[in-house]
């Protein structure tokens, strides 16, 4: 019964995300989280091959290979909340 309420709610949080992972500027995707760390890395190519990176001021840091986004780390997630 526990394992079935937990399905649902992750479900239930992919479908909430949908929009958004909808206009990401790719079609494919790999999210890693380092629990220990508290950072996510999202990748919008597989390799990266990033020739550039720039921090921003929130902890989010931006991987480029030319002027061409292929990635992000964001660091302290659990500090974050969404602002859309």
């Amino acid at each position: 019964m526990a394992k079935a309420v937990a399905d649902k709610r992750v479900v239930r949080e992919v479908f909430q995300a949908m929009p958004y992972l909808r206009r990401l500027p790719s079609e494919h995707l790999w999210i890693d989280y380092d629990k220990e760390a508290d950072v996510l890395y999202v990748s919008f190519e597989k390799p990266q091959q990033a020739t550039n990176s720039v921090l921003q001021d929130d902890n989010v840091l931006l991987r480029y290979r030319g002027k061409r986004l292929v990635g992000m780390t964001i660091i302290g997630t659990k500090a974050w909340r969404i602002k859309v």
